[in-house]
């Protein structure tokens, strides 16, 4: 998972582009890039670690263009080091292209590139995706490319690249330095557009935009090609046939809660799945003192529920702001975040029934830890309410979960198995891993109540198994070994 900014107007962009990443910098703390069009040259910048702490004035003066793109990124393929950091840059006919997502037939892309004898430079999914593009680019003409040109050369690219993506470039079109954003077909990854003045920027998450007080006029529509130019002018063509399954997940954890996407609030759809975990609590007749978010994902939902039961909400956690997402770091820095990420209050926890609620569970390892925290405060029961269902599957599409072994749920299940778990899976998991935990119960929210929360067609895959862009063996285990690969080089790096 990912974040990306790309803007075009008549100004500089490149501190706008910096300004609007720090508003994503929940979607990737491993590093940031920025990269613009100036006159026939691509200044570009990439660095490890976060936004504020790489970018300055010095580098801002080094980016002049009225057109670019930017980039925070945490990898789900490729390594940690800076050479996969995005955006990518190819220099035939002169392309800066970032995404967010995965692209799952990347070895697939590998072997076509490697016929035609271009050289990858990255373990990034992203370059090969770029390197297929500009090659198709120039098939069709050596220069003075127009957009009709990168519309044909998209199509192309895209019989050899799918997934689950969305992307932002910038190149010069009909002798114009423009902006294009493109993405998949069953608009999985999100990405929203809109205006400020005569800018046009276009971005990961609708926060990026409020960050630039830029007015959202949309989602990038799924399957579609968006052009976007300096006098404010806008073009939408069709790549293939599309149809909105977004990503779940997003509302559930990685999106902010004041984004919109796909023109639904993300708040909204936390608090709703707030009132329907009340109603999967209550149904097991248990009770509880005060209600306690783990901050921050989880609030919403946590105050619809304590409004639903009638019970108290109170916050019983400071969280320190300096540790970043712990779920988007690397394995090995984890356990030393989890440490630091939170400070309990005695006082709401001491002698009471406590029902926190979360997010999720993934692997657990947060979990594990805030529980032992609660659990020495003095609490007299521990309850646990979790607003999604269990994740019992691995997720293809760019979120950091890609195998069975390092969920928490399936390691209570016989073998994987590609369907929903019945109410007596969900139970067993439900029980199992409260004694794992050290909670007195567990409730997770049902599937039924995740689609009464969100009625809409979306991605669930993690939680019911049903991928809607189909994955083979063959390309999860290739998947799953890059995975594995890039486990064992960051634990060394």
């Amino acid at each position: 998972m990912c974040g990306f900014v790309g803007i075009v107007g008549r100004r500089d962009c490149a501190a706008d582009i910096l300004l609007g990443l720090q508003a994503l910098q929940h979607r990737g703390q491993d590093a940031a890039g920025v990269g613009t069009i100036n006159n026939g040259s691509f200044p570009i910048k990439r660095r490890s670690g976060l936004v504020a702490q790489n970018f300055g004035p010095e580098e801002i003066e080094q980016l002049p263009g009225v057109a670019g793109i930017g980039h925070v990124r945490y990898p789900t393929l490729g390594s940690v080091t800076l050479r996969d950091a995005q955006p990518f840059f190819y220099r035939q006919p002169g392309v800066l292209m970032a995404h967010n997502g995965n692209f799952i037939s990347v070895k697939q892309m590998q072997d076509y590139l490697a016929d035609e004898s271009v050289h990858l430079m990255s373990r990034c999914d992203m370059e090969p995706m770029l390197c297929i593009f500009s090659l198709e680019l120039m098939r069709i003409r050596r220069k003075n490319h127009t957009v009709d040109d990168a519309l044909i050369a998209l199509r192309n690219t895209f019989r050899h690249a799918q997934g689950a993506y969305s992307l932002v470039g910038a190149l010069v079109l009909d002798g114009v330095e423009s902006l294009i954003a493109v993405r998949d077909p069953l608009g999985i990854r999100p990405a929203v557009w809109g205006r400020r003045d005569q800018s046009i920027v276009v971005a990961s998450e609708s926060v990026a935009l409020d960050a630039l007080n830029a007015k959202l006029e949309g989602d990038v529509p799924p399957g579609e090609l968006m052009v976007f130019r300096p006098d404010g002018s806008v073009e939408q063509h069709r790549i293939q046939p599309g149809k909105s399954t977004p990503c779940v997940f997003e509302y559930i954890y990685f999106a902010r809660p004041d984004s919109i996407m796909n023109s639904q609030s993300v708040y909204s759809v936390r608090l709703e799945l707030g009132r329907e975990l009340a109603r999967a609590w209550k149904a097991k007749g248990l009770t509880a003192d005060v209600v306690i978010p783990v901050p921050d994902t989880s609030r919403p939902s946590a105050g619809a529920l304590a409004e639903e039961l009638k019970l108290p909400y109170r916050e019983g956690f400071i969280k320190n702001r300096y540790t970043g997402r712990t779920f988007i770091m690397q394995t090995n820095e984890r356990t030393d975040a989890l440490r630091l990420k939170l400070n309990p209050i005695t006082s709401e926890f001491v002698g009471r029934r406590v029902l926190l609620v979360d997010d999720s569970i993934v692997r657990g390892s947060t979990l594990q830890r805030t529980i032992q925290l609660v659990r020495d405060q003095g609490v007299r029961e521990i309850h646990l309410a979790i607003h999604s269902p269990p994740v019992v599957h691995p997720c293809y599409y760019g979120i950091d979960m890609s195998t069975y072994e390092e969920l928490a749920a399936p390691a209570f299940r016989s073998s994987p198995r590609e369907e929903p778990p019945t109410e007596e899976d969900h139970q067993e998991i439900e029980k199992r891993l409260a004694s794992q935990l050290g909670v007195d119960s567990l409730t997770y929210l049902p599937l039924a109540g995740l689609q009464n929360a969100f009625p809409h067609p979306c991605c669930a895959a993690c939680f019911d198994g049903n991928y809607p862009l189909p994955i083979s063996d063959e390309v999860r285990k290739w998947i799953e070994e890059d995975r594995n690969t890039c486990y064992q080089r960051n634990l060394i790096l």
